[in-house]
């Protein structure tokens, strides 16, 4: 054998392509409802971020592919929650023409 079965557990093991990835965080989950931001004049602001919706398209975009498919979880890095979320207000915008079922 060209192997001993002594040196098999001995060497750390690496993931395929040797890079190590940082785990995903569900980007909804992660940032507060409201937002404290400090303006120029040293004042601070309180903005509150948006939630998901089936009329903000610009964000909805962002999960959705080039052909138009919607991205999966593990693209994403949404939560489960949010997943679906997502998933049911892009499938309202679809249903009401504020976003396209398949694009040319």
């Amino acid at each position: 054998m060209a192997f001993n079965k002594e040196d098999r557990g001995t060497a750390p093991r690496r993931r395929s392509g040797g890079i190590h990835r940082r785990r995903k965080v569900c980007v909804f989950c992660a940032r507060p409802a409201v937002k404290e931001v400090n303006t120029e004049e040293g004042s601070s602001e309180v903005k509150k971020v948006p939630t998901i919706s089936y009329k903000d398209t610009a964000l909805l975009r962002k999960y959705v592919s080039e052909r138009g498919k919607i991205l999966p979880r593990r693209v994403t890095g949404c939560c489960a929650k949010h997943q679906r979320e997502l998933t049911t207000a892009i499938k309202r915008a679809r249903h009401i023409a504020l976003m396209p079922y398949v694009t040319d």
